[in-house]
């Protein structure tokens, strides 16, 4: 019989644990590493029992791991997404289905929706006030979100707008479900589960009926976008997804596709203005032309601030030896990115905002772990970085950025993702015109997923 072997951790109820992690989950992470080292056990909500590592050996061995023997967590968004999401999937499934959405979102598939991306920054920050603070992240979730349907559909109309105005609402409330175990009856039909599932049966019927048109569309095989293509893709023994199964992904691509991307960039804002010399040579570089340094400032801005600060696992053989730990079937198992981001022997000085340290380096594949890792990482991060690039280079073309002596914008945590508690605020003036400069801008678009950005991990 095999023997198990788990670090140590805190003792105290799993209620008290649970309120503590909510409360505050990077300092509840910092003082647990502080106690206990880069392993310990925690009660987590939703969760229960949980090993959480940050040790970098460790953490490598648990994403290389094979999905045979461990692999998502069961409590996972897919119950939120539905049986076909990426989420939900496991094994031979899961692999077969990630090989199908992979495409549209690497390689030169990206360069598409370059030009999508800048006009739908263009289009929202010509709204912003000049002068006047202001709260930037919902300006970046409407570019995100509006960009990810345009190119999950490929064009505008009423189903648009109403998809539109239904995702926020879809996504805030599966967010607080995720995030606190509401019983599915309390309450019964005026509680929140009555609520997701009334956003969900909307979803449902509009996007059934954008993909039953495009099934039927005799340009098909001609459009870009990515209902079009999944439409058209096979797997290996040549069947096709189901409507259902497609309807299940979209919502996975729409709802992951636009929320962590825009806190991202909303971070990145309230990063820069408490860093004046790092924007006065990010201002210059884009006058110039270059990629560079923003390409480093948005790395660095998703390692000190990551949207997304863990991602999970479960045990699926009967036991598995993990670095220091055996761990019994049924163990879950977390890797926190915080606390990876944290290491100084990773990162030197981790607690500054460093954007020097990523120029003309690559961040290490199980290092720098924004998107998760393994097979479980997430599909678009090339795509995120890509939207990302482009958004705060219009931003730098085209508006003086004012620096502030404000405190940090503490995390808050929404469930799922950690946003700046008062949206990443900002003070702009629109910059005079100046003539274009030619400029490679989705270099950070390649194959190399490494180093190129979305962030929740299926």
């Amino acid at each position: 019989m095999t023997t198990v072997t788990l670090p140590d951790g805190p003792t105290t109820p799993a209620f008290v644990q649970g309120v503590q992690i909510l409360a505050g989950r990077t300092r509840a992470w910092r003082r647990l590493h502080e106690r206990y080292g880069s392993a310990f056990m925690v009660n987590m909500p939703r969760f229960g029992p949980t090993l959480v590592l940050s040790d970098p050996a460790e953490v490598k061995a648990l994403f290389t791991t094979h999905t045979d023997l461990v692999d998502n967590i069961d409590a996972n968004l897919g119950q939120f997404l539905g049986p076909g999401s990426l989420f939900a999937l496991r094994g031979e499934e899961h692999r077969k289905e990630r090989k199908l959405l992979t495409p549209p979102f690497h390689g030169r598939r990206l360069a598409v929706y370059e030009s999508l991306i800048e006009e739908e920054a263009v289009r929202e920050l010509a709204d912003w006030p000049s002068g006047r603070e202001f709260a930037t992240m919902d300006s970046m979730m409407r570019i995100t979100l509006n960009v990810i349907l345009r190119a999950v559909f490929g064009a505008e109309g009423a189903e648009f707008d109403q998809l539109r105005t239904l995702l926020p609402k879809l996504v805030l409330v599966g967010s607080a479900l995720a995030a606190l175990p509401v019983p599915r009856k309390l309450f019964g039909r005026f509680g929140p589960w009555a609520r997701f599932a009334a956003h969900r049966a909307e979803y449902d019927r509009i996007v059934l009926r954008l993909i039953e048109r495009a099934a039927a569309d005799p340009q098909l095989s001609e459009r870009d976008d990515v209902l079009a293509m999944l439409l058209q893709a096979r797997y290996d023994d040549g069947s096709t997804m189901t409507h259902s199964e497609i309807a299940d992904e979209l919502l996975t691509l729409l709802t992951a596709g636009h929320e962590t991307t825009a806190t991202s960039l909303a971070w990145t804002i309230e990063r820069l203005r408490r860093h004046p010399h790092i924007l006065e040579r990010l201002v210059a570089e884009a006058d110039a032309g270059g990629s560079a340094l923003r390409e480093a400032v948005l790395l660095e801005t998703q390692r000190v601030r990551p949207v997304i600060d863990a991602t999970a696992r479960k045990v699926r053989a009967d036991s598995l030896q993990l670095g220091r730990w055996t761990l019994p079937r049924g163990q879950g198992v977390m890797v926190s990115i915080r606390l990876m981001h944290d290491n100084p022997e990773l990162f030197p000085n981790p607690r500054d905002f460093d954007p020097d340290r990523f120029l003309g380096v690559r961040p290490g594949t199980f290092s720098w772990i924004p998107f998760g890792g393994g097979a479980r990482r997430c599909i678009g991060a090339a795509f995120a970085t890509m939207e990302m690039n482009v958004v705060l280079r219009v931003l730098l073309r085209d508006f003086t950025l004012e620096t502030t002596d404000d405190p940090d914008e503490r995390a808050h945590f929404r469930g799922v993702a950690l946003v700046p508690a008062k949206k990443g605020r900002a003070v702009v003036y629109r910059r005079p015109l100046r003539p274009a400069v030619t400029e490679p801008a989705a270099e950070a678009s390649g194959d190399n997923d490494s180093a190129r950005g979305e962030q929740v991990t299926a």
